[in-house]
């Protein structure tokens, strides 16, 4: 991973909103400050977490009222106010004891898929059992599912039975959710306390972006000796084809001497064309390239369609992303990042974790940060919202060397497709995934 610097001016992480462009112990001691009220305030709300797993928001009004209403009984003599304020005491007392005791439950998770596509159904299922000689009351149980909730109802279940519900988790957004842990809550009728058991680990989903087939993208190829093998012919390559007759213009070393002597006519030596293609695909992850949200998932969904292409095709692909400067950094961190391109599922898996940053690297900055960590690219796809100008689509193309063939794809939500050549730049502006592989037809063909 290349990393370079640049001025402090560019930032716009939380360090720069806190001193701006100020360095120095003073400087240096603000953001500590606040870096680490940030820490304590966090250790405290997972203190505060635990307790209030334990107690409800009636629990705790119901201890509040218990406290006043015996301070306020025995100092002013309030007889009403005392009995109120025991009462009180007594209902916690009660509650807790419905906590005692020990939950002999088997409580499991499991997912038939943990890979989809947005939109696609995702079932879950979780399955309560009782492994006792006896039988054990009902429960209920809590699946947290992303930001949300999924709760069920298990019935008492005799020895050895098992109780089953399915949930459906929402896809309509691509990412990874987290699915899990299962709890079972223990709580009194009234709702003062209530006490959770944890018992399957979570599992992770990931929501992939919608992907579309495209033609088979045959520019960009380089030749080379050490590449592979295609169907093209030539008459100077290491990957031996046939034998044909010789003809005015061929290499006189090709000349096959003993076919010669038996054929009584010039024989020469006929090749399989070796090339290689390294293909780049570079993603934004600049919100300040995206209009709106809509333009990035688009982005995504043609970053995840030409990674699988080229994967398909047998292609050596590199597939970066746009690096987030850290909150509290002191100067702009030139950096990409590298997804997965093992095979076509783990390069999903990424891109259903990518969102964007205000201090990610631009089109531009991304584009010189790939063409650096890259060596022999052939051809290079530029992917970013409707923001960027042409100005900037062609200093973004100007990092990479003369012979790579750099292709911009600009996701203008909505739009109608275009193709258009910015100097030694190809601009394809598309409006939903379908007309990418149009847009791309159409470039081969021209």
């Amino acid at each position: 991973m290349t990393t370079v610097t640049r001025s402090q001016t560019e930032l716009t992480n939380a360090r720069a909103r806190i001193v701006g462009e100020r360095e120095g112990f003073l400087a240096d001691a603000i953001v500590w400050v606040v870096r680490n009220s940030a820490a304590a305030g966090r250790a405290i709300a997972a203190v505060a977490r635990r307790v209030g797993a334990v107690v409800t928001a009636l629990g705790w009004s119901m201890l509040v009222l218990a406290v006043l209403a015996l301070t306020a009984g025995y100092v002013w003599g309030w007889v009403e106010a005392v009995v109120a304020g025991w009462t009180a005491l007594v209902l916690l007392v009660v509650a807790s004891g419905y906590l005692i005791g020990r939950t002999a439950y088997e409580v499991g998770l499991s997912l038939p898929a943990n890979r989809v596509v947005v939109g696609d159904r995702a079932p879950g299922e979780v399955a309560v059992r009782n492994p006792l000689r006896r039988r054990l009351p009902g429960v209920r149980v809590e699946v947290p599912v992303g930001h949300g909730l999924a709760e069920f109802a298990a019935p008492s279940l005799a020895p050895s039975e098992e109780h089953s519900d399915v949930f459906v988790v929402p896809t309509t957004r691509r990412g990874i959710v987290p699915i899990g842990p299962v709890r079972t809550v223990r709580a009194d009728p009234i709702g003062l306390l209530r006490r959770e058991v944890v018992w399957a680990d979570s599992l992770d989903l990931f929501v992939h972006p919608r992907t579309i087939a495209i033609p088979s993208m045959s520019t960009g190829f380089v030749r080379d000796l050490e590449g592979s093998p295609t169907r093209d012919l030539t008459s100077s390559d290491i990957a031996f084809h046939a034998l044909r007759e010789y003809v005015p213009g061929d290499e006189r070393r090709y000349i096959h001497w003993k076919s010669t002597a038996k054929t009584g006519s010039y024989m020469v030596r006929q090749f399989e064309e070796t090339r290689r293609s390294h293909l780049l695909v570079a993603l934004s992850l600049s919100a300040a390239d995206y209009a709106t949200d809509e333009e990035f998932e688009l982005a995504v969904s043609v970053t995840g369609s030409l990674g699988v292409r080229a994967m398909l095709d047998s292609r050596t692909v590199s597939v970066v992303a746009s690096a987030e400067t850290p909150e509290f950094a002191k100067r702009m961190v030139f950096s990409a990042r590298r997804l997965s391109t093992v095979n076509r599922g783990r390069l999903l898996d990424d891109l259903s974790g990518v969102e964007t940053a205000d201090s990610a690297l631009r089109l531009a900055e991304l584009a010189q940060v790939a063409s650096e960590d890259s060596a022999g690219i052939s051809i290079a796809f530029l992917v970013c919202g409707s923001t960027p100008t042409a100005a900037q689509l062609r200093g973004a193309a100007a990092h990479f060397p003369l012979g790579v063939d750099v292709v911009a794809i600009v996701c203008d939500e909505g739009a109608v497709p275009s193709l258009r050549r910015v100097a030694d730049l190809s601009v394809l502006t598309i409006g939903y995934l379908e007309d990418l592989q149009r847009s791309l037809a159409k470039r081969l063909a021209t």
